[in-house]
């Protein structure tokens, strides 16, 4: 080894360090970037420090060989350290010493080679862990996806599952509402059968009644029938006649018998249509004006039949008569036979002549004979008859007070039945207009014009719908537009036939509040010529036709005047404006200009400027605009129509007469109580938006379409505020238009304000009126808030009595009851301190809320405290106030009459009559009573 390295020439410091790097770069590299703590963690005890290789440098070559040769079958592991220092290791021998530094460079290349060797093992091994790390990440990922194959079938499964439950679940509740539904009708259907079943039974006893009456009738006939045999035996002359009778008389009785089955047979008809009759007033009426005019036939018959009697019977008289006449003559011509038999000297032609007389007249008499006896049977038929009508009125008398007590329960019913309609629809409204409140929304009426003669027949039927729906019903509209319906829903919907005492009728309410102390604003929109100036103004010289502002303005001065007995005075402003082509136009000006809010007159000096402006307050006032003082509806209507002769109003292709500017109209009320000094202040703003329209209907040129544009834009600017209202931004761009701007306190939510959405049923205009509907859909949408009341009170002064202070906090807290209930010990004692001082008389009712006696006595008790002004009445509650012990109440209602402190009665128990005598008593004297 020594021979072999003496040819070689001597390597400087850059050659050993370039032997030194001959090792592949990469191996390098990996070796200076890895950590090697250890191939195998179970080798780890047999790792061969690094710094003990190099403690044996200076070893022999032989020994150095086989310490090599030993351990490369040694498991050595190195740091990374170790690594570093081997790399970097510098020789420390002499440059000359060649010999030391070879074998210097033999060992660290032996070191090298060892280092190198257990690197190659280690990336082997390393590579084998990574083989068998992807192996099992490669059965880790197919097990996974295995598993999310199996899952998602699973999942589908159970979804499906899911589904068919679902199913299950709904096809069972609508089994089970079918169920519920039938069980209803089973309900109903036995109650009808057993109120069929309780009338079939009266009807029986009636007709057992009248079966009795006619085997009375039998047994009276059977009488007259052995009677007129005895008859027959003492007289033969009458035993024909008597026979036919007899016959009749059977005969009657079959019919009889006949008519008792034909009642039968009626009854069970009248069984079975009894149900269907009870469901048919109007039916029930027309049977009863035919049963009616039966009755009449049957009373008129009646009178005919006696009428024929009387007239037979005088016949009969006279028959007897004439028979008793005749017999007489026939007892005189015999008499004459006998004499002129005893008288000798007559002739035989006399004889012959007076036989021949005497045949005759008995001839005669056996005809008056044969005539009697038919008038005698003529007058026992009409006997029989007389007796048929009178029972048959009786009969129809019975059924017609019958049926009478019938209508008259269905009409109670009915009438019952449309009261609480009229009360639950009443309530409805009340607790509609609540909920509207509380939400804060815009409240939207919809309103469909008739049609008229330029729009054709029965378009309506064809573009506009109103749902039957118990739901819908008065609410819904559905509008059809190629073959697609349409359906939307508001607070209120009036079809063509409405009236405009039925629009104001719902609004009636809302107008009220502006006398409460509420800001109220009604506007109507829609497209030219659906009929918005007529929903607002229609037309005031007739009555039935007067519009939302005419009628609200009736209606204020007519409550106001009313509330005056309560101590309330008021004060109304009115002013009117229109906005034309974005400029405002005073309406009740003299001088009223129209080219630009600010004007100069004639003389060159400065004219009105029109601006509008909204206090701390919420109210909004319009600079220089005419306010008038107003005290009757007189005054009103002529200002309505000096504002009505000043309005910008044009003809259109699509309107005769269409609104060019939007008219508002704002009625400022304030009203003040003299007795309790509060205070309120109300606005109603009554608005006519001017049309909508399309330059491609409306043919405008020239100013017509300058007009156009600006109330097109108008209206826009106020879609914009109603879309941002909806998506409740936080900037609205009321300042947008002067519309919108005036409206701000309508729009945000500082008033009550109601919508209407006016629609033509032209099927021409649906396009137009779908629009209308959805953006009126997104204002009923759109919560501004809840409306405020403005009120002033005076401050509750200290030394006001408990009384006083109770009866200003009803009247703020709109409570009209002149009961006052005690809420506290202390209020109790404090007006019973007072009472006893003023030497008030009081009535106090101890009650509970789990009483229902001593509840249904509130009514009473409210009615008795407006009875009795100079009475103070109270309600305390045993639950709530413990005062019931020192009145030795033990039950409750009690009423407990109190004076100058002392008890004077005391009445346990609810009774009402009672309770009003003895406190009609209570005032009238000053007795006590012994309870």
């Amino acid at each position: 080894m020594a021979s072999r390295n003496q040819n070689r020439a001597p390597r400087s410091p850059s050659t050993k360090k370039e032997a030194v790097d001959e090792a592949p770069y990469d191996k390098r590299r990996r070796l200076a970037a890895s950590r090697m703590t250890g191939a195998q963690p179970g080798n780890s005890t047999r790792r061969l420090p690094f710094s003990s290789v190099n403690n044996r440098q200076d070893a022999s070559a032989a020994a150095d060989v086989k310490s090599v040769e030993g351990s490369d079958n040694a498991s050595v592991e190195f740091t990374k350290d170790e690594v570093e220092a081997l790399l970097n290791e510098k020789l420390k021998s002499s440059k000359f010493d060649t010999k030391k530094r070879l074998e210097q460079l033999t060992d660290h290349n032996k070191r090298l080679k060892i280092c190198i060797k257990w690197f190659q093992r280690a990336e082997e091994n390393s590579l084998v862990e990574q083989e068998k790390l992807r192996t099992a990440l490669e059965c880790s990922e197919k097990k996974c996806n295995d598993t999310e194959v199996e899952m998602k079938t699973k999942i589908e499964e159970l979804e499906a599952t899911s589904f068919e439950l679902r199913k299950t679940i709904v096809m069972l509740e609508e089994k089970l509402a079918n169920e519920e539904s039938d069980k209803l009708d089973a309900i109903n259907l036995h109650r009808r059968e057993k109120e069929a079943r309780e009338a079939a039974e009266k009807l029986q006893a009636s007709v057992s009644a009248e079966l009795e009456k006619a085997k009375q009738e039998k047994l009276i006939a059977d009488q007259r029938v052995s009677t007129s045999e005895d008859l027959y035996e003492r007289a033969q002359e009458y035993n024909k006649s008597l026979q036919q009778y007899n016959s009749k008389l059977q005969k009657d009785l079959e019919a009889a018998s006949e008519s008792l089955k034909r009642v039968e047979m009626e009854k069970l008809a009248i069984v079975e249509n009894l149900g269907t009759l009870r469901g048919h007033n109007k039916s029930l009426q027309d049977q009863l004006i035919s049963i009616t005019a039966s009755w009449d036939d049957a009373i008129k018959q009646k009178e005919s039949l006696a009428n024929e009697l009387k007239h037979i019977r005088v016949e009969l008289q006279q028959v007897r008569d004439d028979r008793d006449r005749l017999v007489k003559q026939v007892q005189e011509a015999s008499a004459e036979v006998e004499k002129f038999k005893n008288v000798h000297g007559r002739s035989v032609a006399e004889l012959d002549n007076l036989s021949m007389k005497s045949d005759a007249l008995e001839a005669t008499c056996s005809s008056q004979r044969e005539r009697l006896c038919a008038l005698e049977v003529q007058l026992a038929a009409a006997n029989e008859k007389l007796k048929m009508a009178d029972f048959s009125t009786s009969q129809a008398r019975e059924e017609f007070e019958e049926q009478k007590k019938v209508v008259q329960e269905l009409q109670d019913r009915l009438a019952e039945t449309e009261i609480k309609v009229v009360e639950g629809e009443n309530l409805r409204k009340k607790l509609h207009n609540t909920i509207l409140e509380l939400k804060g929304n815009i409240r939207v009426f919809c309103r469909v014009r008739p049609l008229l003669p330029d729009d054709g027949v029965g378009t309506e039927k064809a573009v506009v719908s109103y749902p039957t729906s118990t739901e819908a019903l008065g609410r819904g509209i559905d509008i059809l537009q190629n073959g697609q319906k349409f359906p939307f829903t508001f607070d209120k919907v009036f079809s063509h036939e409405a009236s405009q005492q039925d629009v104001f009728i719902e609004i009636s309410q809302l107008v009220q509040s502006a006398l409460d102390g509420y800001k109220v604003c009604i506007f109507a929109y829609g497209q030219t010529g659906s009929g918005k100036t007529y929903t607002m103004m229609g037309r005031p010289e007739a009555p039935e036709q007067k519009g939302l502002i005419p009628r609200s303005l009736e209606q204020i001065f007519q409550i106001s005047q009313s509330l005056k007995c309560q101590g309330w005075k008021y004060k109304m402003q009115v002013s009117m404006l229109e906005i034309y082509n974005e400029t405002i136009r005073d309406l009740l000006s003299s001088n009223r200009s129209s080219n630009s809010d600010l004007t100069r007159t004639d003389s060159g000096t400065l004219g009105k400027q029109y601006t509008i402006k909204h206090d701390a307050n919420g109210n909004t006032y319009v600079s220089d605009l005419t306010i008038v003082d107003v005290c009757s509806i007189k005054e009103i209507s002529s200002l309505l129509l000096q504002a009505a002769q000043s309005r910008s109003v044009g003809k259109t292709q699509m309107n005769e007469q269409s609104s060019r500017s939007h008219f508002v109209f704002t009625l400022r009320i304030s009203g003040v109580n003299e007795g309790t000094e509060q205070q309120v202040q109300g606005v109603l703003n009554l608005i006519d938006l001017a049309g909508s329209e399309r330059l491609s209907k409306s043919g405008a040129t020239g100013e017509r379409l300058k007009e156009t544009q600006a109330i097109n834009k108008s209206l826009s600017c106020l879609s914009d505020v109603i879309f941002s209202l909806a998506k409740k931004e936080d900037h609205i761009p009321f300042r947008n238009s002067k519309l919108t701007y005036l409206l701000q306190p309508c729009l945000g939510g500082d008033s009550k304000t109601l919508m209407f959405v006016n629609l033509s049923p032209d099927s021409s205009s649906v396009g137009e009126s779908l629009c209308s509907l959805r953006f009126a859909s997104r204002v009923n949408a759109c919560e501004i808030g809840i409306p405020r009341r403005q009120t002033n009170m005076r401050i509750a002064d200290s030394r006001l009595s408990w009384i006083e202070r109770k009866m200003e906090s009803n009247l703020e807290e709109g409570i009209k009851s002149k009961v006052l209930n005690v809420d506290s010990v202390e209020s109790w004692d404090s007006c019973f301190n007072q009472a006893t001082s003023q030497g008030s008389p009081i009535v106090v009712h101890f009650t509970a809320s789990w009483c229902m006696p001593s509840v249904a006595m509130n009514p009473i008790f409210e009615e008795l405290a407006s009875t009795y002004p100079d009475v103070l009445f109270l309600t305390v509650d045993v639950d709530e106030i413990k005062v019931a012990s020192r009145m030795d109440v033990k039950a409750m209602p009690t009423f407990v009459l109190m004076r100058n402190g002392a008890q004077v009665d005391k009445l346990v128990g609810a009774n009402p009559d009672e309770i009003k005598k003895r406190i009609d008593s209570f005032v009238q004297s000053s007795r006590v009573y012994v309870a």
